[in-house]
C-alpha cells in the first residue's frame, strides 16, 4: 500500500471542492492509511478510518509542532518574519507549553460559562435577524453565519467587534489554502496587518484593563509571567480566528444541509428538540474542518499496519472517517434523528477544540431561530451554485436565500 502513488486531492476542481465525498470514500476504501497531495501541493499520509483516526488523535508520537515535519515547504506557506511567533500557540504546541497555554482559557470556554452567554447569543442572533426578515432575501454567511461568532468571540475577547471586516480579511488571507501554494507576499502583508493590530490590542488592555479574557492573559502575561510576549500574541490570534472561523461554517454549512434535504428540514421545524443531535449530524455529515486534522511523526511509526517514516506529515481525515461506514450506519446519509453520534469533527484527546461548548451553543440558536424567524426559507440558487471554500476549513462561502418577508 505505501507503493500506491499519492492521489491528488483537486482543489482546482470545482466539482471536489463542492463536495469531496465521493473522492473521499474511494480513498477510503483504497486502504487505512493513503499517501495524497493536500492543499498547497504538500504530502501527506491521509488516515481514511474511524477506529484508526481516533486512536492517531492521541497518539504522542505524533506531534502537533510543525517543526517536526520534514517538509519545508510547510514552514514557507507560514509568514515569514514571524513564523516563530504566528506558531507558539496551543493548536501548534505539545506538553507540556500546551497543557499551560490551555490552562490560561480553558475556563472561558466551560459548558457552564457558555450555557452563561445563552442569553447574549440570543440577543445577536435576534438582532441580525431583525435586519435581514423584512428584506425577503439575505446572503446568510455575510449577513448572518459570519456576523454572529464574529461579534460574540469578540465581546468575550472584549476587543472592538466594528473591527471585524479587517482582521476577518487578513485571516481569510493567511489561512487561504487552494490547488496552489499561498503567496508568501500576501501572507506576509496579513500577518504584519494582524501582528499591529492584536499588538495594539494589547497595549490598549494594558492601558485600561477590563473584565475580558484578553485583559486576563496580559495579566498573566505581565504580572504572572506564565506567557512570553509572542505566545500572548498568538494565543491572541487564534482566539480571534479559532473563535469564529469553523462556527460560520458549522452555521452556514448546516443550513446549507438542512435546504438540500427538505425532509430533514420539516422534520426538524416539527420537532425543535431534535436540534441538539441536528447539530452533531451536521458536524458528523459535513463538518466544517476537511479532510481533517494534521500531525506530524515524531519517529517511524506504523499506523493500521502502514508505515509512516519520521517527519511525514499525518492528516487524520476526521471528515473522511466520519463517514467510515463500519462506524456510521449509511453513513452517506444526512440523518437528524442519528444516535451515537460520537464525530471527530472537534478532534479528541489533549487537542480536543476548546470552544465545541460554544460552537454547539451558537450552531443551536442560530439555526433554531432562523427556521423559526425565516418561513418559506429556501435557496436562490440552484444547490450546485453554492460556492465552498477551497481546502482545510470546508463551508459555503456565500449562501443566497429567499424567504417570506416578515417584521
Amino acid at each position: 500500500m505505501s507503493e500506491q502513488p499519492p492521489a491528488l486531492l483537486p482543489y482546482a476542481d470545482p466539482a471536489f471542492v463542492a463536495d469531496p465525498f465521493p473522492l473521499y470514500r474511494q480513498l477510503r476504501e483504497e486502504g487505512p492509511v493513503r499517501r495524497v497531495v493536500i492543499a498547497g501541493g504538500l504530502d501527506a499520509w491521509l488516515v481514511t478510518r474511524y477506529e484508526d483516526g481516533l486512536a492517531a488523535l492521541s497518539d504522542t508520537r505524533l506531534s502537533s509542532d510543525v517543526h517536526d515535519a520534514s517538509d519545508a515547504r510547510i514552514l514557507r506557506q507560514l509568514p515569514e518574519t514571524e513564523r516563530e511567533s504566528m506558531l507558539s500557540n496551543m493548536l501548534r504546541s505539545d506538553p507540556p507549553d500546551h497543557t499551560r497555554l490551555r490552562r490560561l482559557v480553558s475556563k472561558a470556554f466551560t459548558a457552564r460559562r457558555v450555557a452563561g452567554m445563552r442569553p447574549r447569543i440570543q440577543s445577536i442572533t435576534d438582532r441580525l435577524l431583525d435586519d435581514i426578515a423584512p428584506a425577503g432575501r439575505a446572503d446568510l454567511v455575510a449577513d448572518f453565519a459570519l456576523p454572529l461568532p464574529v461579534t460574540v468571540i469578540s465581546e468575550l475577547l472584549g476587543v472592538p467587534v466594528d473591527d471585524r471586516h479587517e482582521f476577518q480579511d487578513w485571516t481569510d488571507r493567511m489561512i487561504r489554502r487552494g490547488a496552489e501554494p499561498p503567496d508568501p507576499a500576501v501572507v506576509n502583508e496579513a500577518w504584519e496587518h494582524m501582528r499591529a493590530y492584536v499588538t495594539g490590542l494589547i497595549h490598549a488592555k494594558r492601558a485600561h484593563p477590563g473584565d475580558d479574557l484578553l485583559s486576563g492573559l496580559v495579566t498573566a502575561r505581565d504580572e504572572e509571567q506564565r506567557l512570553s510576549e509572542d505566545e500572548l500574541v498568538a494565543m491572541v490570534f487564534l482566539l480571534l480566528a479559532a473563535g469564529y472561523i469553523t462556527t460560520v461554517n458549522l452555521i452556514g454549512g448546516g443550513i446549507a444541509m438542512l435546504l438540500a434535504e427538505p425532509g430533514q428540514l420539516d422534520l426538524l421545524r416539527s420537532d425543535p428538540g431534535l436540534l441538539p443531535g441536528a447539530i452533531e449530524e451536521f458536524l458528523r455529515y459535513d463538518g466544517p474542518v476537511s479532510p481533517g486534522i494534521a500531525r506530524f511523526a515524531r519517529e517511524d511509526v506504523e499506523i493500521a499496519g502502514v508505515s509512516v517514516p519520521r517527519g511525514a506529515t499525518v492528516l487524520i481525515g476526521s471528515a473522511v472517517a466520519d463517514r467510515d461506514p463500519a462506524r456510521f450506519p449509511d453513513p452517506d446519509r444526512l440523518d437528524i434523528t442519528r444516535q451515537d453520534n460520537a464525530h471527530l469533527a472537534f478532534g479528541h484527546g489533549i487537542h480536543y477544540c476548546l470552544g465545541a461548548p460554544l460552537a454547539r451553543l451558537e450552531g443551536q440558536i442560530a439555526i433554531g431561530t432562523a427556521l423559526r424567524r425565516l418561513p418559506g426559507l429556501a435557496l436562490a440558487v440552484p444547490p450546485d451554485g453554492i460556492s465552498w471554500r477551497p481546502g482545510g476549513l470546508r463551508g459555503p462561502e456565500s449562501l443566497p436565500v429567499t424567504f417570506t418577508p416578515g417584521g
